[in-house]
């Protein structure tokens, strides 16, 4: 009989990326769902370039490099869908092959591929977007209210930071402007259960983040509700701040990653020129993540203490 040695870890379960990326899209359903039912057909247009962009994309840069072909675990289908989430509509498609080239090319592949990634790609390609392509990423698309009251000429978040007032029912539904994946609470709160359920993320970065949040909004004298339902805030915590590469693995590590997101996105809501936060939010704690991780993990069990050195 023969005495396998082998490093850490020992235990493996059945799951693996191909799975978990599956279970992420099926949780993005409802939210495609109704970005269809609210925007029309053009937003599965679009979302289908974004995924064939940013695959075709991973296809070419590994081929090319001879690399192993990794399109098959969903990774970059996954992010092509997130893309298209972060873009109005009525985005040229042409734009969003940009962002591809920038999610998959540059933040993913040149760092090494899934794993090696610095930060979340359709974050930092939607970020890039909204610099270059300012006026195209800020033409809204403003369906009919569920609430009867008149279209608005801007997002919920601009109209309160405004001063004029919002509509709770339109943003939970749904029937509101912005980008297409974010606009309906409802939606991205059924896909968060489903993932919960299906223990594909844990429930502590997304429930501190928002959380955090809501306490600040109080704090600072701002509508709570609007906070939470509008912008990108959950469609960010669930499904990008969530990401098991760039997000802590510690428990405590998750906790202080959740309310640095939350502390940032206020700040840039309530105090910045912008009136959306979320994704400079990510961007900058994804940085930090290293950091988190190294301060909060915790000691091998039986490991020697430091010992100090004599003076």
């Amino acid at each position: 009989m023969k005495l396998l040695v082998s490093s850490a870890p020992h235990i493996t379960g059945k799951d693996s990326t191909a799975s978990l990326m599956r279970d992420l899209i099926i949780a993005m359903v409802p939210a495609m769902a109704a970005s269809v039912f609210f925007f029309g057909v053009q937003t599965l247009i679009l979302t289908a370039v974004s995924v064939l962009a940013c695959v075709a994309f991973e296809y070419l840069y590994e081929k090319m490099l001879k690399k192993p072909i990794t399109v098959g675990d969903l990774s970059a289908a996954v992010t092509g869908i997130l893309l298209a989430f972060n873009c109005p509509p009525t985005l040229p498609l042409w734009t969003v092959v940009v962002g591809a080239f920038f999610a998959i090319i540059i933040v993913k592949q040149l760092f090494g591929g899934l794993g090696y990634n610095f930060a979340n790609p359709a974050i930092v390609a939607r970020i890039i977007l909204g610099l270059g392509y300012t006026g195209l990423m800020t033409s809204w698309t403003f369906p009919a209210t569920v609430s009867g009251d008149a279209v608005a000429s801007a997002t919920p978040l601009a109209v309160y930071a405004a001063g004029g007032t919002v509509n709770y029912l339109d943003m939970f539904v749904g029937s509101t402007g912005g980008v297409l994946g974010e606009t309906s609470a409802l939606a991205l709160l059924l896909g968060f259960v489903y993932l919960v359920v299906r223990k594909v993320i844990s429930p502590t970065i997304p429930v501190t983040y928002v959380a955090t949040v809501a306490v600040l909004a109080v704090v600072l004298g701002v509508d709570p509700v609007v906070y939470v339902l509008g912008g990108g805030l959950l469609l960010g915590a669930i499904f990008m701040a969530t990401d098991y590469v760039t997000s802590p693995y510690t428990e405590k590590g998750k906790i202080i990653f959740g309310i640095g997101l939350g502390v940032i996105t206020v700040m840039i809501r309530r105090f910045g020129s912008m009136t959306e936060g979320v994704s400079y939010a990510i961007l900058l704690m994804n940085l930090v993540v290293p950091y988190i991780n190294k301060a909060t993990r915790q000691k091998p069990l039986g490991a020697p203490k430091a010992v100090k050195e004599a003076k």
